[in-house]
Parts: structure tokens; sequence; C-alpha cells
């Protein structure tokens, strides 16, 4: 029997966010390369988004390759980006299908030309599609969005659009990569490390934490089912009391 069933289909979080870790142990567990568990990876993350759009999810975001992520080996950045490349030119029309828009978290301006272009066509494509939002972390960093909102900000009040006595919490998130969203219900974090990695820091303020030992390419949508079910059943109280 499914976990589908126990799920409390009037209570699904608006904007999931998953920390994809686990491919290198996963491979290397098979006595592989870290490339070919990066590939299996990549059929998780066909799996998970078509989960979460069947759910009703509004928003899912991926965090695919961080600020960070420069150091590893040149080879395994380059296997990374064909994958990204792969994903969405193989994925692109059933995104088109199912009415979701790309969002990119993070700064594309440092990617291999190629993977700029390609990822800019699945934007332009996809910009008008309204019923879920996949946001992708690329080249992304919690703490490089928030100086770069500040910049923003800053850039809005010497040219006269931004007053600073307007400037509060909710007119802060305008300038974030997840802009007009939902607040950030649920984070995830496969692979039983026990930390955010500098994803989505702003967003995290009152998101639920749930942490598996489950290494991302065994990730499957039952895996999801649970970490769902699980947060239905927390007390959300935003800082307030039980009523």
């Amino acid at each position: 029997m499914s976990l589908l069933e126990n799920i409390d289909k009037n209570n699904i979080p608006k904007h999931i966010a998953i920390i994809m870790d686990g491919n290198g142990r996963w491979a290397k567990k098979r006595n592989m390369p870290r490339t070919f568990g990066h590939k299996e990876g990549t059929k998780r993350v066909i799996e998970i988004v078509e989960t979460s759009y069947k759910l009703g999810i509004k928003s899912l975001s991926l965090y695919a390759f961080s600020t960070e992520n420069w150091k590893r080996p040149e080879e395994e950045i380059s296997k990374l980006m064909e994958l990204l490349v792969y994903y969405i030119r193989s994925q692109l029309k059933i995104i088109m299908k199912n009415n979701i828009k790309i969002n990119v978290l993070g700064d594309i301006s440092a990617l291999p030309q190629f993977v700029q272009d390609e990822i800019n066509t699945a934007l332009s494509k996809t910009k008008d599609n309204d019923k879920m939002i996949l946001n992708i972390g690329l080249n992304y960093g919690g703490r490089s969005e928030i100086v770069n909102a500040t910049k923003l900000i800053h850039k809005d009040i010497e040219s006269g659009k931004l007053k600073i006595e307007e400037l509060d919490e909710e007119k802060f998130k305008d300038y974030l990569y997840t802009r007009y969203q939902d607040e950030l219900d649920l984070l995830i974090r496969p692979s039983g490390e026990l930390r955010v990695s500098n994803f989505l820091l702003y967003q995290l303020a009152y998101s639920e934490f749930w942490f598996s030992d489950v290494l991302w390419p065994d990730f499957d949508e039952e895996v999801l089912y649970e970490a769902i079910i699980d947060f239905q059943k927390r007390n959300r109280r935003f800082g307030g009391v039980n009523a």
C-alpha cells in the first residue's frame, strides 16, 4: 500500500525545497564514478517533479549546483552541466504540457555559454506557465542571494523607485529569487547530513526541516510522501501558542 493514501490532500505544503545530496556516495558504494551517481540522481529529479505536480505543490525548489560546488573536480562539474542540459532538453515538452514554470535561483552568468543558452530558452518558453514553479538552484548561495537583494534595493532607493520607509520584511522578499512565491513550508535533506548548506537562508525562517539517511538516487515518491506525512503532523505556531 502506498503512503499516498495517508496524505491529507487539504494540507499539502505549498512550497518544498530539497537539497539533493548523496549522489557521489551512492556511486562509491557501487564502485562507480561519482558522475554515475549524478546521472542516476537526474532520474529522481524527473520523478519528484512529476510527483510534486500531481500533489498540487505550488513551488518546488531543487538545489542543483551551489556557489561552493566549483571546488569539485573539473570533470565532475562538466558532467553536471551536461546532465542539466540533458534534463532541460528531455523534459521541456512535458514541463510545457503540465504548465510548469522554470525559475532559476542563482547567478547563471558564470555557467558555460551552452548551458546559459539552454536555460534562457527554457525560461522564455515557460515564463507564462502557472500550474507549478520549478526553482532550480544553479551557482546559488543563500548568503549571495541576500547580498544581491541588498544591492538591488540600494539601486532602487538611489533611483527613487523605493523609499527607505517602505522597506520591510515583505518588501525585502520581492528582491529574492523566490519573489512572489509562497513561503517555504518544508526543507528536505536526504543523505544523512544535518545542515542547510547555504540554501534559501532567508526563506527558511519558519520552514519545517525533514532529514533522511536515504541517498538522493534512492529518493523516490514514497520517501517524499513520508516527508509530507511527517510535515502534516507538525504543530506550526509561527512564534505563537496553541489555541
